[in-house]
């Protein structure tokens, strides 16, 4: 492991644990970013300012790192564009049919011993090791 950092991993998540422990506690909802980024492509009144709100927090969140701390940004990836595309679209394609994503399967779910995250959890990580391995073998890439 080049770059264990297990005190800001811990803060982290402890930071990602109360943001979605603050969304179910004052909003009522999970906090899964896949089905609250999908619900503004629907534009249903009373849904859409808080939604944009999260994305545009999110997205500010990534711009103020760079900002201020932009070597945490600097990421080398060994694949070319298309490859990423391709990679991307398959990870929304697994999000739909899973009918969420890690954040809300994995981080609420989990936390809440929903069976249906627990099994969707378990099939992401299974997913991930195997397109990982595959990668690494078929692609020559670093998994």
């Amino acid at each position: 492991m080049e770059n264990f950092t297990p005190v800001s991993a811990l803060i982290g998540g402890m930071i990602i644990g109360l943001a979605a422990s603050l969304m179910l506690f004052l909003n009522g909802r999970i906090c899964g970013v896949s089905g609250i980024f999908g619900g503004l492509l629907h534009f249903n009144k009373g849904e859409t300012l808080w939604r944009f709100s999260f994305v545009a927090g999110l997205l500010c969140g990534g711009v103020l790192l760079l900002l201020y701390h932009p070597q945490s940004m600097a990421i080398n990836i060994p694949y070319s564009g298309p490859t990423v595309m391709l990679a991307g679209l398959l990870v929304g394609i697994g999000t739909r049919m899973g009918s969420g994503c890690t954040s809300g399967h994995g981080i609420c779910g989990v936390s809440r011993l929903a069976p249906r995250s627990l099994i969707a959890t378990g099939v992401f990580l299974a997913s991930g090791s195997i397109a990982a391995i595959a990668v690494n073998q078929f692609m020559g890439g670093q998994a």
